[in-house]
C-alpha cells in the first residue's frame, strides 16, 4: 500500500519541488498553500507523514499550531519541520513537541527523502511494536477452575450474543477489564472499536470533553469516548466516580442514543454498547445520594460479580503455570520454576488480587533466570512480606484516624518502634541511638506499649 504524506507549504515553488521529489518515488501526496488548507486536511484525514513549513500566512498561527494539532489526533505519525528563517531555540522547541525532524531551507531531495524514509520506517516500527504488546497484554485467558470463575465464564458466553448492558463489580485487580474485552471480542462488534475511559483518572472538569468531545472556533474537533466508539463497545472503569451532574448527561445518552459536543449545535448519533466496571458498591452510594439510581438501573441491565482471589485460592496454582509462561514470552526470558507449594501464596492476602499475582509471578520471571526454587520462594517471600507491611501500615493509619488522639499516638509509636527494632535486629542499644532517646527511657517506652526488644 503507498504511503501517503501531507505537504505543507505556503511557498508554491518549494511545495511544488516537494511533491515532484515525493510522487517520483510512489508516494501519494496531498498538500496544502497555507494554514487553514492545512487544518482542513488534517481534520479529514490524518497521513503516514506530514512535512510542515513553520512560517505560514497567519500571523497568529504557524507550523507549531499544526504539528499540535496533529499529534493531538495521533502522537505516532511522524511531522519533519521546514523553515528558512528558523532559529535554533525554534528548532527545539518544535523536536521538544514531537517532530520527528527538523530540516533548514534550502535542502537536498536525497536530505529530505532520507528523512522521510527513516520518518516512516520509526513509525512502522512504533506501530508493529504496539500491535505486538496490545496482543500480548490484551490476549491474558480467564484462568481458573473455582465455582466463582466458572460461573462468571458462563455468564460471558450468554452477555457476548447480547446487546445488554453490563454492569462488572468487583475489588481492584480482578480481572474486570478482562471481562469486558472477552465479552466485546465474543460479540457481533468484534471488529468494531473498544474503547476504555477510567473515570478514576480524570479531572473533574474533563468528563464531558472526553465523553462527548469539543468543538472550536477554529473549526478543529475533539472526539470523545462516546463518539470513537460508535458501533463498538465503550467500558466506563470505574463509573461511581463520574460527577453527579454528569450522571444525568450519561443518563440522555443512553435513552436517546445521541448528544451534542462540548460547543456544538449538531446531534451525533451512537450505536453503542455500554459496560461499567465498578470497585465500589454502587446499590449502596445510590442510597447515600452519591449515584443516581436511574442511572444505575440503566446500567445494572445484567450484573456480573468477580470475586476476590483470596475467595478463591484454588485458582493460585492455575494462575502462576499461566502467568509464568506467558510473561516469560513477552520479555523473552527462560520460564521460571514457581514452587505452587509455597504455604505463603496461600495465606497471603492478595489486595491487589490477580493483577498482584501476575506482578509477582513478572518479577520473578525478570530477576529468576536460571535459579533454584530456594531463591525463587525467597523473592516470593520478600515481595509478599513487603507489600503485607504497607497495607499493614495502611490499615493502622485508617485505624488512627478513627481513633482519639491519644490512641493514635500509641498506633504511629508501636509501629515505629516495632520497625525500628526489626531494622537492628532487636538490639534496643543501637535502636536506642538511632531514635535518638536513652537506652532507659526506650526500655520504659516499649514495656507501655507492649513491645519486647532483645537486649
Amino acid at each position: 500500500m503507498y504511503k501517503e504524506i501531507l505537504v505543507i507549504d505556503d511557498n508554491p515553488d518549494i511545495r511544488f519541488l516537494i511533491c515532484n521529489i515525493l510522487e517520483d518515488q510512489n508516494f501519494k501526496v496531498r498538500s496544502a498553500a497555507n494554514y487553514d488548507q492545512a487544518a482542513l486536511e488534517i481534520n479529514k484525514r490524518l497521513p503516514d507523514l506530514a512535512i510542515i513549513d513553520i512560517k505560514l500566512d497567519k500571523p497568529d498561527k504557524d507550523g507549531i499550531d499544526l504539528l499540535k494539532l496533529v499529534n493531538k489526533k495521533n502522537k505516532q505519525t511522524p511531522v519533519i519541520m521546514i523553515s528558512g528563517h528558523a532559529t535554533v531555540q525554534i528548532a527545539v522547541e518544535a523536536i521538544r513537541l514531537g517532530a520527528y525532524e527538523f530540516i533548514e531551507k534550502p535542502f537536498s531531495k536525497e536530505k529530505i527523502l532520507n528523512y522521510v524514509n527513516r520518518g516512516l520506517e520509526s513509525a512502522s516500527l512504533k506501530k508493529e511494536k504496539d500491535l505486538i504488546e496490545n496482543k500480548l497484554f490484551h490476549s491474558f485467558e480467564l484462568i481458573g477452575q473455582s465455582p466463582a470463575i466458572l460461573k462468571v465464564k458462563k455468564i460471558i458466553d450468554k452477555l457476548s450474543t447480547s446487546e445488554s448492558r453490563i454492569l462488572i463489580s468487583g475489588p481492584t485487580g480482578s480481572g474486570k477489564e478482562l471481562v469486558a474485552r472477552k465479552i466485546h471480542k465474543n460479540s457481533s462488534r468484534s471488529k468494531e472499536p473498544f474503547v476504555i475511559l477510567n473515570a478514576a483518572l480524570l479531572k473533574e472538569n474533563t468528563y464531558e470533553k472526553e465523553l462527548f468531545g469539543e468543538e472550536f472556533d477554529d473549526g478543529n474537533i475533539s472526539f470523545g469516548a462516546l463518539e470513537r466508539s460508535n458501533k463498538g463497545t465503550l467500558l466506563i472503569d470505574e463509573v461511581s466516580e463520574i460527577p453527579f451532574e454528569t450522571q444525568a448527561n450519561v443518563l440522555r445518552v443512553l435513552i436517546d442514543q445521541k448528544f451534542k459536543r462540548i460547543n456544538g449545535s449538531r446531534d451525533i448519533n451512537v450505536n453503542i454498547r455500554l459496560i461499567s466496571s465498578t470497585s465500589k458498591n454502587l446499590g449502596y452510594l445510590v442510597k447515600e445520594n452519591k449515584f443516581r439510581e436511574d442511572l444505575y438501573h440503566r446500567l445494572n441491565v445484567m450484573p456480573v460479580e468477580l470475586s476476590p482471589l483470596s475467595s478463591r485460592t484454588e485458582d493460585i496454582p492455575l494462575l502462576i503455570d499461566y502467568f509464568k509462561i506467558k510473561l516469560s514470552e513477552i520479555n523473552g526470558v527462560q520460564t521460571p520454576d514457581i514452587d505452587i507449594k509455597n504455604d505463603s501464596l496461600y495465606t497471603y492476602n492478595w489486595p491487589g488480587n490477580v493483577r498482584e499475582l501476575r506482578n509477582l509471578v513478572e518479577r520473578i520471571t525478570i530477576l529468576s533466570s536460571n535459579e533454584s526454587k530456594k531463591n525463587i520462594n525467597k523473592i516470593i517471600d520478600d515481595f509478599l512480606n513487603q507489600t503485607s507491611r504497607v497495607e499493614n501500615s495502611q490499615n493502622i493509619l485508617e485505624q488512627s484516624f478513627q481513633s482519639p488522639l491519644k490512641e493514635a499516638r500509641e498506633y504511629f509509636e508501636r509501629e515505629y518502634l516495632v520497625n525500628q527494632l526489626k531494622k537492628h535486629h532487636g538490639n534496643i542499644s543501637k535502636t536506642a541511638d538511632f531514635i535518638g532517646m536513652e537506652r532507659s527511657a526506650l526500655h520504659r517506652k516499649l514495656k507501655s506499649l507492649g513491645i519486647k526488644g532483645t537486649n
